[in-house]
């Protein structure tokens, strides 16, 4: 009888369930790895939700993984029992994209927990070139690389300088991944949100210049803060149709605006005052090596507060009754992590 193993299965919207599978073999030239803590993100709640975009069911989620070798590859250097750091982004290589450099917007992109399955489960293989080294670092940093490091590419993408005006719209735990490498690129940054609790976190934790929060007199707040001028790099982080809009108003002249939430909406805008402001428009998506080297480093360099970003834990079975708990009630909840 083939040995077996847990999983975690998002079978449907709305419907998950803790499986007994047969235990994973490393594929053609990957290696097998043990998940030891993983992230739950924002796009794994969309998934329980039914509301992400790119993926079909069932589903293992979990992209933001801190895993041991089970067993060193004959000619690597890897060593069974390291922890290691996960790159999800499972790229073709050949690709216009890849071609180019860009891996993360390869053409037959597939991202672990989304287009395949993922690490909540006992057992993972990956392919080698995918594992990558991160001495000193404790499981739960290793698992918090991945969330980080979304908006460390989309800052280095948006080419935020010293003394950039910047806002950040939303302060989820992409938000304020995006407003501390902001500040670590020595932005001025401002974070909005509708929710007080979370941009007074961003206040505690990041230690933004300003928390506004969303409502009627967001552009009078707005206006005070920048003098009238708007903000001159923007980053929405909400996954909001309508906040992606509006974010457009709050762009100055000459100013750039990078999306880095994903919605399966149509995004309009005001032409005129889109060419009025010369305004740049940026997609950002996933990371590359440089934003993976570049995360590890600050915090081996003690630059991010991980003490402060992992508010809950739970093991793989309790996941299947409190992911769906934590999709709803975000009160206190900025990372929270599945220990195996």
């Amino acid at each position: 009888m083939a040995e077996l193993m847990d999983a975690l299965v998002c079978v449907a919207p709305g419907k998950l369930e803790l499986v007994r599978r047969p235990r994973v073999q490393a594929g053609p030239g990957e290696v097998l790895v043990r998940p030891r803590r993983i992230g739950i993100c924002g796009t794994d709640y969309h998934i329980y939700e039914g509301k992400h975009p790119f993926l079909t069911y069932p589903r293992i989620m979990g992209h933001e993984l801190a895993v041991e070798v089970v067993e060193r590859p004959a000619g690597s250097n890897l060593q069974a029992g390291e922890i290691m750091v996960v790159n999800p982004y499972l790229s073709c290589g050949t690709c216009v994209a890849c071609r180019q450099g860009k891996p993360n917007c390869c053409t037959r992109v597939r991202v672990l927990g989304v287009h395949s399955d993922g690490g909540m489960a006992e057992l993972i293989s990956v392919p080698p070139a995918n594992l990558i080294h991160a001495e000193g670092l404790s499981p739960d940093a290793c698992a918090a690389v991945e969330f980080l490091l979304v908006g460390a590419h989309a800052v280095r993408r948006a080419m935020v300088a010293p003394g950039d005006q910047t806002l950040v719209i939303g302060a989820g735990p992409i938000g304020l991944g995006v407003a501390m490498f902001a500040r670590l690129a020595g932005a001025e940054v401002t974070v909005l949100d509708i929710d007080p609790e979370r941009t007074a976190a961003a206040l505690s934790i990041v230690g933004v210049a300003h928390g506004l929060v969303a409502d009627d007199d967001v552009g009078a707040k707005i206006n005070q803060v920048t003098r009238g001028d708007g903000f001159g790099c923007v980053f929405d982080a909400t996954g909001n149709a309508a906040s992606i809009e509006a974010g457009f108003d709050y762009v100055a002249h000459g100013g750039r605006y990078a999306l880095v939430s994903v919605v399966q909406e149509a995004i309009t805008f005001v032409d005129a005052d889109f060419h009025r402001k010369e305004m740049s428009l940026l997609g950002s998506r996933n990371a590359l090596d440089a934003d993976f080297h570049r995360v590890i480093e600050a915090i081996r360099d003690g630059k991010v507060p991980l003490d402060r970003l992992v508010t809950h834990r739970t093991s793989l079975g309790e996941a299947r009754n409190l992911l769906p708990v934590w999709a709803e009630q975000k009160s206190g909840l900025i990372k929270a992590v599945v220990e195996i």
